[in-house]
């Protein structure tokens, strides 16, 4: 019996494609938040201005691909973007109060 190879449309693919990108970036947003580890170093590593640039690049993609989503596209990177923002908003606060606690161990 021969397995017989499901061959995809060119739509598909693309489709396959985007999602795969589109949940790259949102993971690479995840490691520059301290969320996930550095698959290189091993470590866990915050870089806020990373993630916040691809916030943006994420947000100027959906704004380009506006009206050319198929409706799982626009749930990923709508729900991708909003994990990254929800998230990079708790570590802008997290560090802001870690500040305001040195400062006043300084102080001291």
């Amino acid at each position: 019996m021969a397995e017989e190879v499901q061959k995809i449309s060119k739509e598909e693919f693309s489709e396959f494609m985007f999602i795969q990108y589109i949940s790259a970036l949102v993971s690479s947003g995840m490691q520059h938040l301290g969320k996930t580890m550095n698959q290189l170093t091993g470590k866990i590593e915050k870089n806020l201005e990373a993630a916040q640039g691809i916030i943006e690049l994420l947000s100027m993609l959906k704004e380009k691909t506006k009206g050319n989503l198929s409706d799982i596209e626009e749930r990923i990177i709508s729900d991708g973007m909003a994990n990254l923002q929800l998230n990079y908003a708790d570590e802008v606060n997290r560090s802001e109060k870690e500040d305001k606690s040195q400062k006043k161990e300084n102080d001291l």
